[in-house]
């Protein structure tokens, strides 16, 4: 098999803007999870997947655990939302 795989300057840019901007991407994503768990209200399923959603991009950013693990257990939007402002 062979070894990694070569990628065109074009995608080279691509994937590099990505990674650059991942921090910025993660927050777009957290502050529309608020939003959707905002608007999902009385929808438990719903409420799950998002929290799971957000728990999983959480997870993904510079924010220490310890700080977003009592946020994502009590499932409390504001909180979360107080949180995601950190970010940016």
């Amino acid at each position: 098999m062979a070894g990694g795989r070569e990628y065109s300057q074009y995608q080279r840019k691509v994937i590099n803007r990505y990674y650059d901007n991942q921090d910025t991407i993660i927050a777009t994503r957290l502050g529309e999870i608020v939003t959707d768990i905002a608007l999902a209200d009385g929808n438990s399923k719903k409420l799950n997947t998002l929290w799971k959603r957000a728990e999983q991009a959480l997870a993904k950013t510079s924010i220490k655990p310890e700080l977003w693990t009592p946020v994502v257990t009590k499932r409390d939007p504001q909180a979360l939302a107080r949180l995601i402002s950190k970010l940016a």
